[in-house]
Order: structure tokens, then C-alpha cells, then sequence
């Protein structure tokens, strides 16, 4: 669960930086960001537990 979960933010940040040099997608492009640092601080914190 926690690969999936680290593929899902590799996926999601490509999908920003994609979005950020290509499209002028607004609000959007920057949400997909915070998903990623989320879903990443979230795989980190449950390592360390």
C-alpha cells in the first residue's frame, strides 16, 4: 500500500509540473501539488510509527 500510495505522488507532481509548463490550468495545477507533498508526508509519518 504504501508503493501505491508514493507512485500516486510521483504521478500527481509529474502531472503538476506538466500542467504548470504546458497548460494554464489555475487552481487546479496547484492542488495536484498539495495532493503529492500530502500523500508523501503521510507515507513518511507512517515509516516512522
Amino acid at each position: 500500500m504504501g508503493n501505491l500510495l508514493y507512485l500516486f505522488a510521483v504521478i500527481l507532481v509529474i502531472g503538476w509540473a506538466v500542467g504548470f509548463i504546458g497548460y494554464h490550468a489555475g487552481g487546479l495545477i496547484h492542488i495536484l501539488l498539495v495532493i503529492a507533498i500530502i500523500s508523501v508526508l503521510l507515507k513518511i509519518i507512517r515509516r516512522e510509527a
